[in-house]
């Protein structure tokens, strides 16, 4: 399976995960005069290799109008990291989202072509900035990514400031140079298509970091919110690690987050930070194989000698409605040459006491046998397949170097009828 793992040992922020994810490309200078070719007005794309600890990365140099984007203060804060104050420095306006009352402001995108030099003051809604992302030359799947991430970060903010969406304005991650790195960062994953992308614990510093609110805790709220249910953990390093972008960015794509799993890797990228740090300062992606292992579940098991047809099936029904990945019985024959039925159902481990309790409640058995098993299933989809009779659904299996399709027979038995055929006689 082709997999993609970011390791956050120091963070991450936009510009970092678009420097690293390039270097897995085997031509990153063709994608930097892509994105050169996106639109973004008056932004220039530059890819700069850089050293940290002794090791070669990419920093790649967002410019608005030839000024580089750490050359700004943001909202009257003095600092010229992004307006957060963090040590960090990662080179991103994209610290909290400025929450205020201003006026609704449709035409941003046609106002930032005639006052480009004026970026860092707009203070752009959602609307504003997905009509910027619209209008880039981009996939579709790439604006829609895209527009996803800063919904998540409006959503944040949104909680974190007790306001609606629509009255969440960006001052900070509404510059265009943070439109290019979230923009960069999702083109790049449409183009590395990885089967599954996972994530290290994230590392999001400590201290406090000054923001346009005032002086707040790291992580910062909004970025505490984006992380909920991710392994996070602080460190001796003071100031933000993890910015509200890069918490985005990987919530929106990862699969999972832990440790590296065994994998046979193709490429590794190194996403540098501008500060220097006694740790490499930098987010390091690693692309490779790893092979489909099994998964587990547990069987459970009753005999029954002293329930009818008709319970048995009632209780057979109530473990498929509670989610049980299956359910069968099984005739058998029981103590005195009774017959019986051996009642199964298999579940995932973690609600082995779940339906241990179902089956006691719903049968007349005194015990329930456990056993854990490993499985290797097929990753399953449905799909809707062409065809000369008009659409059918069908079912898609694949993994383990095996990929099948099979229609539904529901499906076939109507077209059947419909032309006179036996299901198994319809062929395409």
């Amino acid at each position: 399976m082709k997999t993609l793992y970011i390791e956050c040992n120091m963070g991450a922020a936009g510009d970092m995960l678009m420097a690293a994810l390039s270097e897995l490309l085997p031509d990153p200078e063709a994608f930097i005069a892509r994105m050169n070719a996106l639109g973004l007005p008056g932004v220039r794309f530059e890819r700069q290799k850089t050293e940290k600890c002794g090791i070669i990365g990419t920093h790649i140099a967002v410019t608005v109008n030839g000024e580089d984007e750490h050359s700004h203060d943001v909202a009257g804060t003095g600092n010229r990291n992004g307006g957060h104050g963090h040590s960090h420095d990662h080179g991103q306006h994209h610290g909290h989202l400025h929450d205020d009352t201003e006026a609704h402001n449709p035409q941003l995108y046609e106002h930032v072509h005639e006052h480009e030099h004026e970026y860092h003051h707009h203070h752009a809604s959602l609307h504003d900035i997905c009509a910027i992302i619209e209008a880039l030359d981009l996939p579709e799947a790439v604006k829609a990514d895209s527009k996803a991430v800063y919904g998540r970060i409006a959503e944040a903010e949104s909680k974190v400031h007790g306001r609606p969406v629509d009255h969440i304005h960006f001052h900070e991650v509404g510059t265009l140079d943070a439109v290019a790195d979230v923009v960069g960062v999702c083109a790049l994953m449409h183009e590395i298509a990885p089967e599954q992308v996972l994530v290290s614990p994230v590392h999001v510093g400590s201290g406090q970091v000054r923001c346009a609110h005032g002086v707040l805790p790291v992580p910062a709220p909004a970025t505490a919110l984006l992380l909920e249910g991710v392994p996070v953990y602080g460190g001796a390093i003071r100031g933000e690690l993890c910015t509200p972008t890069g918490a985005a960015l990987l919530v929106h794509f990862a699969s999972d987050f832990g440790d590296m799993p065994a994998m046979t890797l193709e490429a590794v990228g190194y996403g540098m930070g501008t500060k220097d740090f006694p740790w490499a300062n930098c987010v390091r992606a690693l692309l490779g194989q790893t092979r489909e292992a099994p998964d587990s579940a547990v069987e459970l098991r009753c005999n029954l000698d002293d329930m009818t047809g008709e319970a048995i099936g009632y209780a057979a029904q109530c473990l498929r409605q509670a989610g049980a990945l299956d359910v069968w019985t099984q005739a058998i024959q029981m103590k005195k040459d009774r017959p019986g039925t051996l009642l199964c159902c298999l579940c995932p481990p973690e609600r082995e006491g779940e339906f241990a309790s179902l089956m006691l409640k719903h049968t007349t058995t005194i015990g329930v046998r456990c056993q854990k098993l490993r499985r290797y299933t097929l990753k399953r989809e449905a799909v809707t397949l062409d065809t000369p009779y008009g659409p059918v659904r069908a079912k898609r299996s694949h993994g383990f170097g095996v990929d099948r399709v099979k229609p539904e027979f529901d499906d076939l038995a109507e077209i059947a009828e419909r032309q006179g055929l036996l299901p198994g006689d319809i062929k395409f």
